[in-house]
């Protein structure tokens, strides 16, 4: 539920039922112009820049951002520079601001802590990021799509106030003259005054296997509070199966018996965990808890809520679609930038169609799935398998690796309603993203209705919408 899907609203009304709600922070500075530049016409972006605790800074994003009544239709929008090893400060600050006020808006009218989710991958953000998260009082990082050893040192730098590091993976390696791969943030730079007490959130690592559960216990640079085991039937990214790629009759990748995660051994490392991709039913989560889970993460399920930032109409496309049976999704190994295999729903009018995706026009405006890799040069370049191929080529891609990609930055943004609009008057299409059990999210809908809330997901799974003790920890937690 990456990119505003999974939004505050939504998340804010799972950890209001004592479950723990999660925001997604993939390209939440985007999010933010975005509904600055719509006008915030319901003023909640607004209330959260007031609540930011370093004035200038929300001051100066608000003057530069901010249109009275919304851009006028038919118009892009504003553009801001993609993310490098470098940052320029306004993009840092763009960053921090954005996932403070996702997360403090979240928080609102309860005292239950609200998870952000970030993606491995997507590291050139990482600490402006968790910085304005950790600014709102976020209660739990969750991180997969990657191996994120470093992230806890992150989250113990920060709650100390002390300057941060992130060592940025680049594909070929640098050359001893190149630039320095280490991204550095310290909060100090940027406070107003005296920087604000801050509590460590809880870390939970999203992995696909026992290896990785592993490895993230023993080698991350600080305290893994816990692990999110994640199956190849959930939405979004899917890690990749093991050994040699065969692809069933429909092109999707083939799992087997070596993709499973033996969850005795699960158990015996001690940490908390949670299972993740198709366990959105009070069944499902039953058998979780049998075999030693602290819970489950959901995601498909809360997609389809009234709360979720998906687009009106594409919910209710394909929950028609889901009351018929008739819902497909399938598991692309080509579409993420990112090399994983990637869920797609297929849908009319969005890049699942392959005539949609042939028609639209290659561009690289948001990066946010750019791989760094090191030039010839030294310093650092950024390349994207979705970019125009040319580019791609000329940056020493391999031409096989461009093909079948799809521009994930863009078409997220458009599911939420924020699709950019170019000059010739295209708009960028949607890709939605949704778990293997999509035919599944008929049964929240009471007869009659043709919508849900987060609640009904909740209490069909629990039986209650009661609180839980917030001090134990959450059984439903809202993927993103």
């Amino acid at each position: 539920m990456g990119v505003g899907v999974s939004n505050w609203r939504l998340a804010q009304a799972v950890s209001k039922l004592g479950q723990l709600g999660v925001v997604s922070g993939t390209a939440l500075d985007q999010v933010f112009v975005r509904r600055l530049a719509d006008g915030d016409r319901d003023g909640n972006m607004r209330r959260g820049l007031d609540a930011f605790p370093f004035h200038e800074i929300a001051r100066r994003i608000w003057q530069e951002y901010f249109v009275a009544g919304g851009k006028p239709d038919g118009t892009p929008y504003p553009a801001t520079p993609m993310h490098q090893r470098r940052e320029p400060r306004k993009l840092v600050e763009l960053c921090m601001v954005a996932n403070f006020v996702e997360v403090f808006l979240a928080r609102e009218g309860h005292s239950n802590p609200v998870g952000i989710n970030f993606l491995e991958k997507v590291q050139l953000p990482h600490l402006a990021s968790i910085y304005g998260a950790m600014l709102a009082g976020v209660g739990y990082v969750l991180m997969g799509a990657g191996i994120p050893l470093h992230i806890p040192g992150v989250l113990d730098a920060f709650a100390d106030h002390r300057i941060a590091e992130y060592k940025l993976s680049v594909t070929g390696g640098l050359q001893n003259e190149g630039e320095d791969p280490t991204m550095r943030l310290d909060p100090a730079d940027y406070a107003d005054g005296t920087l604000p007490r801050l509590k460590r959130p809880i870390f939970l690592a999203i992995v696909s296997s026992n290896t990785l559960a592993t490895t993230m216990l023993r080698r991350a640079n600080g305290v893994v509070n816990g692990l999110v085991i994640e199956g190849p039937t959930a939405g979004g990214h899917n890690a990749p199966p093991r050994g040699k790629l065969q692809l069933n009759a429909s092109g999707e990748p083939l799992y087997g018996e070596r993709d499973r995660v033996n969850v005795a051994e699960l158990r015996d490392l001690g940490a908390p965990f949670w299972l993740a991709g198709g366990y959105g039913s009070r069944q499902r989560l039953a058998e979780a808890l049998a075999l030693g889970a602290a819970g489950v993460q959901v995601g498909t399920a809360f997609a389809f809520s009234r709360e979720s930032g998906l687009r009106d109409d594409l919910k209710s496309q394909l929950l028609s679609q889901t009351m018929t049976g008739s819902a497909r999704v399938l598991t692309d190994p080509l579409a993420s930038p990112t090399g994983y295999p990637f869920k797609v729903a297929q849908l009319e009018g969005s890049l699942s169609n392959a005539a949609v995706y042939t028609d639209r026009q290659r561009i690289c405006d948001l990066g946010f799935l750019r791989e760094p890799y090191a030039t010839s040069a030294g310093p650092i370049g950024y390349r994207c398998p979705a970019e125009p191929t040319a580019c791609f080529e000329k940056k020493g891609g391999e031409p096989e690796a461009a093909i079948g990609r799809k521009c994930l930055c863009n078409a997220l943004l458009a599911n939420i309603g924020h699709a950019q609009i170019r000059r010739d008057g295209t708009v960028e299409p949607p890709l939605v993203t949704v778990g293997d059990d999509l035919n599944k999210v008929a049964r929240f809908l009471f007869p009659g209705q043709d919508t849900y809330s987060a609640a009904d997901v909740i209490e069909s799974m629990l039986g209650t919408a009661a609180e839980c003790d917030p001090t134990e920890e959450p059984v439903v937690v809202s993927a993103a």
